[in-house]
């Protein structure tokens, strides 16, 4: 086995084992046992279970990020832009079922290598302008534009998030929820929303 290709079986094991049993959860000594390697091995490739994490880590935000761009680049309306990230979403819980799970599992690697939250402000700024865009055609405020994409965004992460383990309805159904709920919101969207209660009600 050449040294790209024990890399890669490394974080296909790991990969695997920090999806069932989390960060904490996983030890060098599982990872290089199920690899069948000596620990010093995995240690020399990645320099410690913080190393591996956080290059799986990365690879999976990466993956999400990519299939969600791919979504947005190929929606004109803001409906169908809101149907495909929805979608995209969905459908990496389905078809990276660990990867996600590794995502939404609270680390303290996470904070630096990147976990749920970084991966909804990225999601985030990827329909903010398009939201900006939106706005200004409705004389909306555009400057609301980011704090907009990440509510937007959020609604859909955490649908997947109870998804993931109900998977049940199916998936464009949920998907039909998540933009009937967004969508017939904000076609009733109001250029300066206050609330109508007050503290001392």
């Amino acid at each position: 086995m050449t040294g790209k290709q024990r890399r890669e079986q490394l974080l296909d094991i790991s990969r695997t084992l920090f999806a069932e049993r989390g960060f904490d959860g996983t030890s060098i000594e599982e990872i290089a046992a199920r690899a069948k390697v000596s620990k010093p091995v995995v240690y020399e490739h990645f320099g410690g279970k913080e190393g591996i994490y956080a290059v799986v880590v990365d690879r999976e935000m990466e993956r999400l990020l990519n299939s969600i761009t791919t979504a947005l680049r190929s929606a004109s309306h803001p409906r169908v832009l809101l149907e495909r990230a929805a979608l995209a979403l969905l459908d990496f819980i389905e078809t990276s079922t660990d990867g996600f799970r590794i995502l939404v599992r609270d680390s303290p690697v996470a904070q630096s290598a990147g976990g749920f939250s970084s991966l909804i402000s990225d999601a985030a700024s990827q329909v903010e302008y398009l939201l900006a865009a939106e706005f200004t055609s409705r004389d909306f405020d555009a400057q609301h534009a980011p704090m907009y994409s990440q509510m937007l965004v959020g609604m859909v992460a955490l649908t997947g998030q109870w998804w993931l383990e109900e998977r049940s309805p199916d998936k464009h159904e949920v998907a039909a929820h998540l933009v009937n709920l967004a969508w017939n919101g904000l076609t009733g969207l109001e250029p300066s929303p206050a609330l109508n209660g007050t503290k001392d009600d």
